[in-house]
């Protein structure tokens, strides 16, 4: 009897010790729309950093960003991932090693490819362009946010305009930063009431994409003082640089993101409240296209542009193995990402979609 009640005691006291642990993690995702694999794992790509075309200063660009192998230049443009996620976490999508992934959409563009990254599937029927309508789809945010040990502790922040329709704020009123929004905390902080003036005062470049400065501010000022548990980042310079055929600033605002992502974790690490118990999972919404016969195609993705479907992604922190690139294997596919959020924050996540992908093991 007595050895009975000691397993008893030993098995409830292990499914305290479980939810408890469940019940607090963190978890940060983050976006780089239209980032491309091909920069990602080779670097500054020899095709567009020496044509005159995509780079206002080839010399300046290339002395910066290009180098003899694809292992320096790599490092040399996001130093960080090359440096410390490498090393403690996983990364996929090098096609050079033969490790694949790639979106499940057939539309390869950035709407679509955010409702199958956050919402687990592709809805080529009814999102299937950049408009700006409603998203029908729950996501894996709304979902955090209506977990009881979540609630009220889910944020957004993007550089696209389109984010509050895609995330759908209209439905499920997660706060949704994006786009040329100001804070949107009750009490903003002085760090705030600055950062909403200098959008103020500051040129627009695009209407409808802001600088991912400000979306990375934004969301550092929301981590310190309202203690996110989940929270979302979407970067989007990479994609409108790349589409306005800017090769040199492509790369710039990748090395910055390299930049944001380092002081993001070393922030996290820094706060007790993340320390020990948070994950970053990060990713893109469709690839560019890629042809070395053409290598003018790297500006566009979707309506047949070649190539454009292959992604990656890369996760480190709380519980994500030392595995370093992964090469071979199976096909991943950014329909996996909501679930795999789900199981790093100890949710559940189960669409009824037959499609809907399953969650990334690492």
């Amino acid at each position: 009897m007595k050895k009975i009640m000691i397993l008893v005691a030993f098995t409830i006291g292990l499914t305290i010790s479980t939810h408890a642990q469940t019940a607090d993690r963190r978890v940060v995702l983050i976006t780089m729309d239209g980032y491309r694999w091909q920069e990602l794992f080779g670097g500054a790509d020899s095709a567009l950093v020496f044509n005159k075309r995509f780079v206002a200063s080839v010399p300046t660009t290339a002395n910066r960003f290009y180098r003899a192998t694809a292992m320096e230049r790599r490092l040399q443009l996001m130093p960080f991932v090359w440096s410390y996620v490498s090393r403690n976490g996983v990364i996929i999508g090098n096609r050079w090693k033969k490790s694949l992934m790639q979106v499940a959409n057939a539309k390869h563009t950035s709407y679509p490819g955010y409702n199958e990254l956050l919402c687990g599937y592709p809805d080529d029927s009814r999102i299937y362009s950049n408009n700006k309508i409603y998203n029908p789809n729950l996501n894996i945010l709304e979902i955090a946010n209506r977990t009881p040990q979540y609630t009220g502790r889910v944020l957004a922040f993007g550089s696209w305009d389109r984010f509050p329709f895609i995330l759908n704020e209209s439905r499920n009123h997660l706060k949704v930063n994006a786009g040329w929004r100001k804070s949107l905390s009750t009490s903003p902080s002085a760090t705030e009431k600055v950062l909403d003036q200098m959008q103020d005062d500051n040129p627009k470049l695009w209407k409808e994409v802001r600088y991912d400065g400000y979306t990375y501010h934004y969301a550092v000022e929301a981590i310190k003082r309202q203690k996110p548990k989940f929270i979302y980042i979407a970067f989007g310079e990479t994609d409108n640089f790349g589409h306005y055929g800017q090769y040199d600033e492509y790369l710039w605002a990748a090395h910055r993101t390299d930049d944001f992502i380092r002081r993001l974790w070393e922030l996290t690490q820094s706060d007790v409240f993340y320390r020990g118990k948070t994950t970053f999972i990060i990713t893109c919404d469709h690839g560019r296209g890629y042809d070395r016969r053409n290598p003018k195609v790297w500006q566009n993705h979707g309506y047949g542009t070649p190539n454009d479907e292959q992604t990656w992604l890369m996760a480190f922190g709380k519980d994500v193995p030392a595995r370093g690139e992964v090469k071979g294997g199976m096909t991943y596919y950014n329909k996996q990402v909501a679930a795999t959020v789900a199981h790093y924050l100890g949710i559940k996540f189960a669409p009824t979609r037959k499609d809907a992908g399953r969650a990334i093991i690492f």
